[in-house]
């Protein structure tokens, strides 16, 4: 009995030791386990949402986003520019090339007056019109010069400028350079003509450019009747505004200028030259005539044209700005320096 109770004691306490140890052995195996997911702490917070859209403006411009991103808008131009449209003409004169024309220290152009700069190749001219914009005229002149898909000069007088402000939008519209002719057309070597009434001419009409096309034109300034006034050379180097004479001036101003006397008397004297900067009038009528005709003459002949650019604007100075509009009666309260399509747009039509 007392063997049997002992043999049943003896089972009980190897059954009780044998789960003891192998509870001890899975709880062991548990707690070396724990480490390798309890270690791998949860990540720091990532941050808010916001701030990585700001970071990611900043640093990171050119990652790829979940969605193509739009492209950023083109910043404004600070002047109108042009759409090139293709040349209707597939045997047009054309413009050979460019030149831009930086007008530091006030340079000069045109062999008559300035020898400086001789910058136009064997058969290049550059095509300069006086005096518009006027009626019919100015119209003639840009229609035989689209016709060919080349560009021109043009040296406006302020007063015309004021008159037909809308012919002389349509002469920027289409490409050409803008420059300016004094306010009058009078001469500034004149007896009476004091060093600040020449200032005073060159100015004004400088300011009424600017107020007729609504920009600022080229720094590019022809003397009335090439008569060069030397104060105001000077002054011109302060000003940075580039002089014109000319190379071949075609008299189209002169009583007894046909078309047909126009045109040779230009080609007469490029031949001899063989280059040059040509002097026209968009304000003459026989010119309008005569420019098919010559620009015809100019490509049968091999010429090409260069179109000359500046490289900056001229700004204006506002004593002769507030000048020209007392002068026009125009208010001067708040919004005449606007540019009009930023006044009136057409919204249905």
């Amino acid at each position: 009995m007392r063997n049997a109770l002992g043999l049943m004691l003896a089972s009980v306490v190897a059954a009780v030791v044998i789960a003891a140890g192998g509870w001890f052995y899975y709880s062991a195996r548990a707690d070396q386990g724990a480490p390798k997911t309890i270690a791998a702490r949860a990540a720091d917070p990532l941050p808010a949402p916001a701030k990585l859209a700001a970071r990611d403006d900043v640093e990171t411009t050119a990652t790829v986003a979940a969605k193509p991103a739009a492209a950023a808008p083109a910043p404004a131009p600070v002047m109108p520019v042009q759409p090139k449209q293709a040349c209707a003409n597939p045997n047009a004169l054309g413009v050979s090339r460019v030149v831009e024309i930086d007008t530091t220290g006030g340079p000069g152009f045109g062999f008559d007056h300035f020898k400086q700069f001789d910058f136009l190749t064997e058969k290049e001219v550059v095509l300069t019109f006086d005096d518009g914009p006027w009626p019919v005229n100015t119209p003639a002149v840009l229609k035989a010069l689209a016709d060919e898909c080349t560009k021109g000069l043009f040296f406006s007088v302020g007063k015309h400028a004021t008159y037909h402000p809308e012919i002389l939008k349509q002469v920027l519209a289409q490409g050409h350079t803008v420059g300016t002719h004094t306010w009058s057309h009078v001469n500034l070597n004149g007896k009476k003509m004091t060093e600040q009434m020449a200032k005073d001419e060159v100015e004004k009409g400088v300011s009424a450019v600017k107020f007729a096309l609504g920009a600022n034109p080229a720094p590019f300034f022809r003397f009335p009747q090439l008569q060069h006034n030397p104060a105001i050379v000077s002054y011109f180097g302060t000003r940075n505004v580039a002089m014109f004479s000319t190379d071949v001036d075609s008299f189209d101003f002169r009583k007894g200028a046909t078309p047909e006397k126009i045109i040779e008397t230009v080609m007469t004297r490029l031949d001899k030259l063989g280059k040059g900067i040509i002097l026209m009038h968009d304000f003459q009528k026989n010119t309008g005539i005569a420019l098919p005709a010559l620009l015809a003459r100019l490509k049968a002949g091999g010429y090409k044209v260069v179109q000359m650019k500046a490289k900056t604007t001229m700004q204006t100075l506002p004593e002769y700005d507030e000048a020209l509009m007392k002068d026009m009666k125009v208010p001067t309260a708040g919004t005449n320096t606007r540019p009009i399509a930023s006044v009136v747009q057409t919204i249905s039509q």
